[in-house]
């Protein structure tokens, strides 16, 4: 596999890279009939507020962007009031087109290693209670289900239920 190797995104980074993952990872959820993200979901400026907030982490190969997430230190929205004892994993992107194999594992595996290296104890992420597929997907990298949030509020006005699943780390 080409090496991976990882950088915050910073302000002069481009936006419409983050955009680009986003929307083809979206549009093969759609192809693949998976409920998840649609294409045009999140725009430039939603990622200029994420690098800008918190972390946004591009993945790198053989000199290109092939994948990138962010981290979060808190998830009201899906886990509520939390004790600061996790990292939260948003938006794993992967380009299919150029990414090596394990792209997707490997960048879990780095955020769960700057959430231990923070001194957190624990790796969170949710996932539409509505995608089969993404499930298994985390639980094969070592997550469990610790709960569902029924109706977490997405922003604009829409809601929808989610899986909440944890790992431990560190």
């Amino acid at each position: 596999m080409d090496e991976i190797t990882y950088r915050l995104a910073e302000a002069g980074d481009d936006p419409a890279v983050l955009v680009g993952l986003y929307d083809a990872a979206a549009r093969w959820m759609v192809e693949h009939g998976i409920d998840q993200w649609k294409p045009g979901g999140k725009d430039e400026e939603h990622f200029r507020r994420r690098i800008a907030q918190g972390e946004v982490w591009l993945a790198e190969a053989a000199g290109r962007v092939v994948g990138g997430f962010e981290l979060w230190w808190e998830d009201e929205p899906a886990w509520g009031p939390q004790p600061p004892v996790a990292g939260y994993v948003h938006r794993l992107m992967v380009d299919r087109s150029c990414a090596p194999a394990g792209t997707g594992r490997a960048m879990l595996a780095r955020a769960e290693r700057r959430i231990a290296e923070s001194g957190r104890t624990r790796a969170r992420l949710d996932c539409m209670t509505s995608n089969p597929r993404l499930r298994p997907y985390y639980e094969g990298a070592g997550y469990a289900v610790v709960g569902e949030q029924l109706s977490k509020d997405g922003g604009g006005g829409s809601r929808y239920g989610v899986t909440l699943l944890e790992k431990r780390v560190g």
